[in-house]
């Protein structure tokens, strides 16, 4: 009987699917989970990747891959999704709305409701709220195919039927967190902001377990 209360009371902490584990936020929000004592599974490109990464559970393949996508969900209560995809000024960019049209699919057929995605200022109705040197300058010659494909990314969530959050950070950086910050969804008098990785990655595993900002898009900042 003691047996079964510990085999029980392992089976209670929140099973996690990380993808884009091995980026910058994504390194963060997979030790952050660990430390919390998360269940945590990655969906890498290499055996090499999912060693790097300790205390996960780790399976190899393309997040665009929906059989792949289904192993990894088995027994998963939540999807966090940190994708990116390098500055493609000239070449056309799909990585992001293809993998995510494939996680939502998987997810539907093994039954996980709660998927945390993070796209970014400048995605959907926060355009034209990056202040001056990202409007201007960053996005429309560095990133516009990656924001349009960010764009695309954030209709399949939203059309998806699932419990979702699309977390748009302001610009990241890499310095210690603050532990607080600031969630917007009125952008109106809102222009330009950063906020550290380290942050973000606290502000995302909080909605694995709370339905605050589910069916809703909030701006986080310092």
């Amino acid at each position: 009987m003691q047996n079964q209360e510990t085999d029980s009371s392992k089976t209670a902490r929140p099973k996690l699917l990380v993808l884009g584990a091995t980026g910058d936020t994504g390194k963060l929000i997979v030790s952050q989970a660990a430390a919390r004592g998360y269940d945590v599974a990655v969906l890498v490109r290499s055996a090499e990747k999912g060693r790097a990464l300790d205390g996960v559970e780790y399976f190899v393949g393309d997040a665009r891959d929906e059989q792949v996508l289904r192993q990894a969900l088995k027994g998963r209560d939540a999807v966090i999704s940190a994708l990116g995809t390098p500055v493609s000024p000239f070449r056309e960019v799909t990585l992001l709305s293809s993998a995510t049209r494939a996680l939502v699919s998987a997810m539907k057929a093994e039954q996980v409701s709660r998927l945390v995605c993070i796209t970014g200022i400048g995605a959907g109705d926060s355009a034209g709220h990056g202040g001056f040197l990202f409007d201007k300058l960053i996005l429309p010659l560095l990133l516009r195919k990656v924001y349009t494909d960010k764009n695309r990314q954030e209709a399949i969530v939203r059309e998806s039927g699932l419990d979702w959050v699309l977390v748009r950070p302001t610009v990241l950086n890499n310095q210690p967190g603050r532990g607080t910050h600031r969630t917007l969804t009125d952008l109106s008098n809102f222009h330009g902001g950063t906020i550290s990785r380290v942050d973000v990655a606290k502000f995302v595993l909080d909605q694995v377990s709370t339905s605050n900002w589910v069916h809703r898009s909030p701006l986080i900042t310092w």
